[in-house]
């Protein structure tokens, strides 16, 4: 794998935006079935298309659209996705699968998978807030964050074989990863939905609280990191992930090349005398 893929190679920032430290709350896309808005540097991708926010193919092409946008905007320094209070996402649209024969499936599959790398090659921190159900490809666009927030009665799953086929954007390659070979195949072989703590006791998420609180414990996660150093951020995750695609040794000459870039950002300066003159965590940094 290049350094440039493991980056997460994405078009140039965009500097038509508003600063982050403006900290004011404005809309980015507003499209049929998922909006865009930014809040004091967190962007929130929104899916709205009830009752089960159901992935069809106008569904996938408008996150692919909020996905590019957080990747290219300055603006954006973290990353929520969210389906509402009520379900995250319940999977493809099986009515537009249904009549789908070999010559087809490949090409709108493959839309799908694309669409989910979108949101996982978003240079910045994310996470999936998860209410109701994450099933199918709503569970594989969850896995597809850096982080998952889910509602203590929340069901997680690739159900996909009990429709005789197999997870097809990632589901099969994420979720190992994520839980380990044998975890991944017991959800997959059998379809079975998980609820939240068992979720949380294999690792398939990070936090879980009530319902109510998904949203708002999602964006304080984010909080964290939307004034942090974007460009180490930046970094870290492309080294963690690109690590993770690659061997050992791979791995670590990626690790070092990402580390000597960072010497020319000026983070780096603004956090290397701060600590010198303030001591540490005391940095405030602009982004670049």
């Amino acid at each position: 794998m290049s350094t440039a893929a493991a980056a997460g190679s994405s078009p140039g920032p965009r500097r038509d935006a508003p600063s982050p430290a403006a900290g004011r709350k404005y809309a980015v896309t507003d499209q049929e079935f998922v909006s865009l808005e930014v809040d004091a540097a967190i962007a929130t991708i929104r899916l709205n298309r009830p009752p089960m926010n159901v992935i069809n193919v106008a569904v996938q092409n408008q996150i692919r659209v909020a996905a590019l946008e957080c990747t290219s905007r300055e603006d954006i320094r973290a990353v929520v996705v969210y389906g509402g209070e009520k379900v995250f996402a319940a999977g493809a649209d099986i009515k537009e699968m249904v009549g789908l024969g070999y010559s087809d499936v490949g090409e709108r599959n493959g839309a799908l998978g694309v669409v989910i790398d979108a949101v996982a090659r978003i240079p910045k921190p994310v996470v999936a807030a998860v209410t109701g159900y994450a099933l199918g490809g709503g569970c594989e666009l969850a896995l597809a964050a850096d982080f998952r927030v889910c509602a203590d009665d929340a069901k997680l799953g690739q159900p996909e074989v009990l429709l005789g086929v197999i997870p097809g954007a990632g589901g099969t390659q994420r979720l190992a990863r994520l839980v380990g070979p044998a975890r991944a195949k017991d959800l997959i072989f059998t379809g079975r939905l998980v609820g939240a703590a068992e979720a949380a006791s294999m690792g398939l998420v990070d936090a879980v609280v009530p319902a109510a609180e998904v949203y708002p414990t999602a964006l304080q996660m984010m909080q964290r990191y939307a004034g942090g150093p974007a460009q180490a951020l930046r970094a870290a995750k492309a080294a963690i992930d690109g690590g993770l695609d690659s061997d050992l040794a791979t791995g670590l000459r990626l690790e070092s090349y990402l580390f000597a870039g960072m010497f020319a950002t000026e983070d780096r300066a603004i956090g290397m005398r701060s600590f010198l003159e303030n001591g540490p965590g005391k940095a405030r940094f602009v982004g670049r």
